[in-house]
């Protein structure tokens, strides 16, 4: 046998134990003969370069590291659902389905995975390109990240031209390895599986997102040449012939009344599950009533997503501890006897504020409520009263912060209590966390224990110190090998190649997010430029309004900072913005700087198609009317942006003005 032809053999076997293994389940080999056998492809691939195939099963070890993500369009809008949160809301949903169609209506049932919506397209049986949701319009390309699911096949078992949609994931079992993996390299855990799915399908290496275990379940088609079914019931059917991993928990119900059934089953029994869901998906089984219903402008008619009530538990209240923030508030977190909640168990939840404990009336010592909101963050919802002793003691904020000792004060309309000592500990210590963040500067080994560590030993105060850190000093600490010192001293080195808005979103401005921060960056395009704008230029830039360019001013304007940004220029960190600039347009381009909102459905543009023209003639789209807006072009339903607009003042074109508007 040649190298070809072993080479053919292996990727037959291989795309056969995939399927078996992640399909149906029922795996005919080891994990250890699969790995052997997939060595030898890799092997025999490298020495026969011209043998290579985008479907062969070496490709799911991934392959080198991308420099970003490109847009993908999807042909048709991967739409939200809308919610239903109790049986009367199912039933209300069942009363409009059973209205807008004159036959009896079927239901198909499926578990709402808590992952990443992505689609799926293949040409002609292969696996061409894979894109997230993004906006429902457009979506990032990751087809190189989802080839490495092993459940995902890279060729179909009949050439079929097929776009599907479905929801990765990453199993529970995947998750607690990764976070524990995460916590002995001193990074920071994932906060759920949706999180760790959605952070390793947006590596830009793709061996990092081969290594996270991921999986899948495809449940809906977007666009099939040749679909050969009637119903949405037949679809998951055929489509698990053709080799896609479906859900096996799916069902046709005959009407509302056993959706309810179903529904009510699963509250019982989701904990067994080896992933996390957060709900059930109702659609209508006929693909004719689905397109009788239809479309409003945000989700279908023919589909809704039960969504399941948070899980509360019973736990007692031990102490209230207080955390300073970056920004100086104070905020209490109750210390709890540990307890099982939603999968997890959880010793601490935020109370917020102090009002919040004031009008809760939470008293340390009592028996209490607590639930996840969102099925994330774990929260105190009430006080059980009747469990009172009389022993419990009423908690009172301290007038003091309990780190730094200055008086706590309270701003204006404002209900957290705040440090407003610019030499806080606390803050200078969560500053410099929030600095190297991954939103931020990203240096990679810079978790919160390394920062608070380095902090503890007087080696940084702020973040200049950062680059002043001197590999002998760094040796000393705790955990601190040789190559952990030379990667950590590299990260920080190349973090002052960073383009200017990671700068200004690490400095932590008030107010500065990361789309405000890269709006900044590409309007000022050096630092310099920026410090020098006073409140009234800044709030004349899309998209800044009053309160965010007086924050950004009056953190400008301070001595102490005019005196850190010269002293990171000296340290060599970049200071001009290295980003794409956005479109300058023809001169005569009636959008060229002006800011302008989209708003209602259009028949003969996307919402994307229309804000990609805007910006390619000049323009700048924004996403809410105000006195800024110099232009709101209206599709069908506008709703309150057109009648703000009217309020204003502001120019209004419908799709016909702005069609006749675009250049020949």
């Amino acid at each position: 046998m040649n190298a070809a032809e072993r080479i053919q053999a292996l990727r037959e076997e291989l795309n056969r134990y995939n399927y078996e293994y992640h399909t149906l389940d029922e795996p005919s080999v080891s994990d250890y003969e699969y790995d052997t056998k997939l060595r030898e492809l890799i092997e025999l691939e490298e020495e026969n370069p011209e043998l290579q195939a985008p479907d062969s099963p070496s490709q799911r070890v991934g392959g080198a590291p991308l420099e970003g993500f490109e847009k993908v369009q999807h042909d048709i809008p991967m739409l939200s659902l809308g919610n239903a949160f109790n049986e009367d809301e199912l039933r209300d949903f069942d009363r409009r389905v059973r209205g807008g169609v004159e036959e009896d209506v079927s239901y198909v049932c499926e578990l709402k995975i808590d992952g990443l919506a992505v689609s799926l397209k293949y040409e002609d049986g292969l696996f061409v390109r894979g894109a997230t949701r993004g906006d429902g319009t457009t979506g990032e390309d990751i087809t190189t990240n989802l080839r490495t699911i092993r459940s995902i096949p890279l060729r179909l078992s009949e050439p079929e031209t097929i776009e599907v949609r479905g929801e990765a994931f990453m199993p529970k079992r995947s998750f607690v390895a990764l976070n524990e993996a995460r916590e002995e390299k001193e990074e920071e855990p994932f906060a759920n599986p949706r999180n760790a799915a959605a952070g390793s399908l947006r590596q830009l290496d793709p061996k990092i997102a081969a290594k996270r275990n991921l999986d899948i379940f495809l449940y809906g088609v977007g666009l099939w040449e040749n679909d050969p079914t009637d119903a949405h019931s037949e679809r998951l059917e055929k489509i698990k012939e053709l080799g896609l991993r479906t859900n096996p928990e799916w069902k046709r119900c005959k009407d509302i009344e056993e959706v309810i059934e179903y529904v009510n089953g699963w509250v019982e029994r989701r904990p067994d599950l080896d992933y996390e869901i957060d709900g059930i998906v109702i659609k209508v089984d006929s693909l004719d009533q689905q397109e009788t219903l239809g479309f409003t402008a945000k989700s279908p008619r023919w589909a809704t997503a039960y969504k399941f009530p948070a899980e509360e538990v019973v736990t007692k209240l031990n102490d209230i501890e207080l955390s300073v923030g970056r920004t100086g508030v104070v905020t209490p977190t109750a210390i709890l006897e540990p307890v099982k909640v939603a999968g997890t168990t959880v010793g601490r939840a935020s109370l917020h504020n102090e009002d919040l404990i004031r009008e809760r009336d939470i008293r340390i010592g009592d028996t209490v409520v607590i639930k996840k909101a969102g099925d994330i963050i774990p929260e105190v919802v009430r006080v059980l009263e009747e469990e009172r002793s009389g022993e419990e003691e009423p908690y009172h904020m301290p007038e003091t912060c309990p780190e730094c000792e200055s008086k706590l004060v309270r701003l204006e309309e404002e209900v957290a209590l705040r440090c407003i000592n610019p030499n806080c500990p606390a803050q200078l210590r969560e500053g410099l966390i929030h600095f190297v963040s991954r939103n931020a500067m990203d240096i990679e080994g810079l978790g919160e224990k390394v920062i608070a560590q380095l902090f503890q030993e007087e080696l940084i105060h702020n973040i200049a110190d950062l680059y002043k850190l001197e590999r002998e000093e760094l040796l000393q600490l705790d955990r601190m090998g040789e190559k952990s010192v030379q990667n950590l001293l590299y990260a920080i080195e190349a973090s002052k190649e960073n383009s200017l808005e990671r700068l200004l979103f690490g400095l932590g401005v008030r107010y500065v997010g990361t789309k405000a921060a890269s709006t900044l960056a590409q309007h000022f395009e050096q630092i310099d430029d920026l410090v020098e704008a006073d409140a009234e230029t800044l709030e004349s830039i899309p998209e800044i309004g009053e309160k965010m360019a007086d924050s950004i001013a009056r953190y400008f304007d301070k001595p102490q900072v005019v005196e850190l940004i010269a002293e990171l220029k000296e340290l060599g960190l970049n200071m001009t913005y290295k980003g794409a600039k956005p479109s300058e347009g023809p001169a005569d381009s009636p959008f060229k700087d002006k800011t302008i909102v989209l708003t209602g459905k259009m028949e003969n543009f996307t919402r994307g198609d229309a804000k990609k023209i805007v910006q390619d003639l000049g323009g700048n789209v924004t996403g809410s009317v105000s006195k800024k807006t110099d232009l709101l072009i209206a599709g069908e339903d506008a709703g309150s942006k057109y009648k703000k607009a009217q309020d204003l003042g502001i120019e209004i074109w419908d799709e016909a003005q702005f069609a006749d508007a675009l250049p020949e």
